[in-house]
């Protein structure tokens, strides 16, 4: 199937899934001029009749129909389901986009993972804010991070409430961090309370690296303001990132002492909604056959710190006594 796409051959996908973020894929392989998007599927059909009658394209009965009509497919169906529904459609020999986090467990992440090798299939994992230009941008400037802030705030929103705030927002920068720093977390403590919900809803985390890097990641769904940004510290320098503006800042001390002198560089950037780099991306490694940005490894080992931060959370709540934390779980 895939491995034999032409150059000009647009490839077919689909979405499995027909939720916000499963909508919000159909739409953009719609505006794809590489993507002929063949149809959704999703276990309400009448949701998939909806996203489907809104972007013009087909209601798939399940996941039987894809066989030998696509080459790739999205897949936004709760978390719970990745490892299930992403092994079955790499045994079909589809291409599979699976949403952050990867899978409910590590477990679960280590079969999408062997699936994907078995059957000689590309697997990629949803963080799509690695794809925000900002975060591009930065990465070419990279040399030897020392210390981060992270700041990734929401105000209260009903959606997805039944997860912890680790799974569902604090994931995307614990990513980044893994990718930017490129060494073994050596130490990490944590902290989160549940406020709104039953859940963790705030939480904060302090993570140090072998390379020396120390990072403080903060993560909220209960707060006044939205605010996603990222600082961090090199010697003798200063990044600031904004995901939302996508923007990034560098700052370097040109003359260091009593009277410092800085140079001041907006970084250059390509504004592009990540989401859409993100399938640019994963269309891409279906037809040149190679290994995603994000591939299985890299959402395992997102999920695998995850897993870290809540249970360093948990065990912050034993000792204070904060009485006793629902299960940790994932979220799609």
């Amino acid at each position: 199937m895939s491995a034999s796409l032409g150059s000009g051959q647009k490839i077919r996908v689909a979405v499995v899934g027909a939720g916000d973020f499963g909508r919000n894929h159909v739409r953009v392989y719609r505006e794809l001029e590489d993507a002929e998007l063949v149809g959704v599927v999703d276990s309400n059909p009448e949701r998939a009749r909806r996203v489907a009658e809104e972007f013009s394209t087909a209601a798939l009965p399940g996941t039987e129909a894809l066989t030998g009509r696509v080459d790739a497919v999205s897949l936004a169906v709760p978390t719970v389901e990745h490892a299930r529904m992403g092994c079955r459609l790499l045994g079909l020999g589809i291409d599979v986009l699976v949403e952050k986090p990867m899978a409910a467990s590590l477990a679960e992440a280590d079969e999408l993972i062997a699936a994907a090798r078995q059957h000689r299939r590309v697997l990629q994992v949803g963080h799509l804010e690695r794809f925000n230009p900002a975060v591009v941008a930065v990465e070419r400037v990279l040399s030897r991070p020392l210390f981060f802030e992270v700041h990734r705030l929401g105000v209260f929103s009903p959606r997805s409430l039944d997860v912890d705030v680790v799974y569902d927002v604090m994931i995307h920068d614990l990513d980044i961090l893994l990718a930017l720093v490129g060494a073994p977390v050596t130490d990490l403590k944590a902290v989160g309370i549940p406020v709104l919900s039953d859940r963790v809803d705030i939480a904060h985390a302090r993570i140090e690296f072998e390379s020396g890097a120390v990072a403080n990641v903060t993560a909220s769904r209960v707060s006044t303001e939205r605010v996603r940004k990222m600082r961090f510290f090199q010697v003798h320098e200063y990044v600031s990132v904004d995901y939302t503006r996508q923007d990034a800042l560098r700052v370097r001390v040109r003359q260091p002492g009593p009277q410092p002198q800085f140079d001041f560089e907006k970084l250059p950037t390509q504004p592009e909604e990540p989401l859409r780099a993100e399938l640019r991306a994963f269309l891409g490694a279906v037809r040149t056959r190679e290994v995603p940005r994000v591939d299985g490894a890299a959402g395992r080992r997102a999920l695998e710190l995850a897993d870290r931060v809540m249970a360093g959370i948990l065990d912050h709540g034993r000792r204070v006594q904060l009485g006793a934390f629902a299960a940790p779980q994932a979220n799609g």
